[in-house]
C-alpha cells in the first residue's frame, strides 16, 4: 500500500511503500493515475513505465535481495517538459558505490531469456536523463529526468524550482 506523504499536487507526487512486486505495480499505477491528466502521448508513458518500472524492481532484487521489511520513497516533480524522479531507499548500495554501465544486448532473443547483468541500466540510461546516484546517511538516492513531449504546464501554474 503507497503512504502518500505530502497532498496531490498538480507539480508532484510522492509516496513511500513497502519494496515488493506486488507494491511496485500498485505504485506504477498510482503513478499514472496522477500522470492521467498530463495526457502523455503513448511513447512518453511507455517510456516512464519502462524506466521507472526497471528502477523499482531493481530495488526490490537487489537493494533488499536480503531484508523483507525494505522502504522505497518516489517523488516526482513535473516540470516544464518533462518529469524529474528521486528514489530512494536504504537496502544494499550499488556495487563499488556507482550506477552500473549497463550493457548492450540483442534483441534478437526471446526477451524471457535476456541474462541477469546490466541490460536493465543500459535501458534505464539510454532512456533517461541527468541519471546521478549518491549514497548518503545509509540511503541510496537515484535521480533521473525524463523528458515529455507535450506535457507543458498550464500558463497558471509555474513549476517548482
Amino acid at each position: 500500500m503507497s503512504i502518500p506523504k505530502h497532498p496531490p499536487s498538480a507539480q508532484h507526487h510522492h509516496a513511500i511503500f513497502p519494496a515488493t512486486t506486488d507494491d511496485v505495480r500498485v505504485s506504477l499505477d498510482q503513478v499514472f493515475r496522477w500522470l492521467e491528466p498530463l495526457a502523455l502521448p503513448a511513447e512518453d508513458a511507455g517510456t516512464i513505465e519502462l524506466v521507472l518500472a526497471e528502477v523499482l524492481n531493481n530495488i526490490v532484487e537487489h537493494a533488499y535481495r536480503h531484508r523483507a521489511d525494505g522502504k522505497i520513497d518516489l517523488t516526482i516533480f513535473h516540470k516544464a517538459g518533462g518529469l524529474d524522479f528521486r528514489v530512494r531507499d536504504e537496502g544494499c548500495a550499488m556495487p563499488d558505490g556507482q550506477l552500473p554501465q549497463g550493457k548492450r544486448m540483442s534483441l534478437d532473443l526471446d526477451l524471457n531469456s535476456l541474462p541477469e547483468g546490466g541490460f536493465g541500466w543500459f535501458l534505464i540510461r539510454d532512456l533517461a536523463q541527468n541519471v546521478t546516484y549518491c549514497r548518503e546517511d545509509a540511503k541510496n538516492c537515484l535521480s533521473f529526468r525524463i523528458p515529455v513531449g507535450s506535457a507543458a504546464l498550464p500558463s497558471d501554474q509555474p513549476a517548482e524550482s
